[in-house]
């Protein structure tokens, strides 16, 4: 199954984006959970490199991650922290993209019903202005991307 994200904007302030895979709910949240696996898929563009993923997956807990571009070793990163998990259901935390201002409220929530798994992420962003500007960068096609490659990393973990 190779389906393309669903984008959608239902206020002036999120964006959403939902994905289903063929992979237990279990399974999806693992692949969001654990650096090892984070670090093969959430990658965006082909030539990009994960050198810093830390995450420390608890309610107070935080993240980091990273981004290189292999070609001219150009680097972004972001940061958060977790408010709330339900484990393997539902992650809330915020975002903060390095080098802009602004903080994000992003929810992932992994819904199964029978081989399959609904991958819905709801970004809430401070303002319109902060969430035109994030969709500007092409942050969408780059989830596409790393979705599309999330779901190739399941296929080989599901077999």
């Amino acid at each position: 199954m190779n389906i393309a994200v669903d984008v959608t904007q239902p206020s002036e302030t999120e964006v959403v984006v939902t994905r289903v895979f063929e992979a237990p709910a279990r399974l999806v949240f693992d692949f969001h959970t654990r650096p090892e696996h984070v670090r093969r898929w959430l990658l965006g563009p082909e030539g990009w490199s994960m050198p810093v993923c830390d995450i420390d997956l608890r309610v107070g807990g935080s993240y980091r991650y990273v981004w290189r571009n292999d070609a001219d070793g150009s680097q972004f990163g972001t940061t958060g922290v977790y408010r709330e998990i339900v484990v393997p259901s539902r992650i809330v935390h915020t975002e903060r993209m390095e080098g802009f201002d602004g903080e994000c409220l992003c929810t992932l929530t992994l819904v199964e019903k029978g081989a399959h798994t609904t991958l819905t992420y709801t970004l809430k962003f401070e303002s319109k202005e902060a969430r035109d500007g994030a969709l500007a960068t092409g942050m969408t096609d780059g989830m596409g991307m790393s979705y599309d490659r999330l779901e190739e990393v399941l296929v080989d973990a599901v077999q």
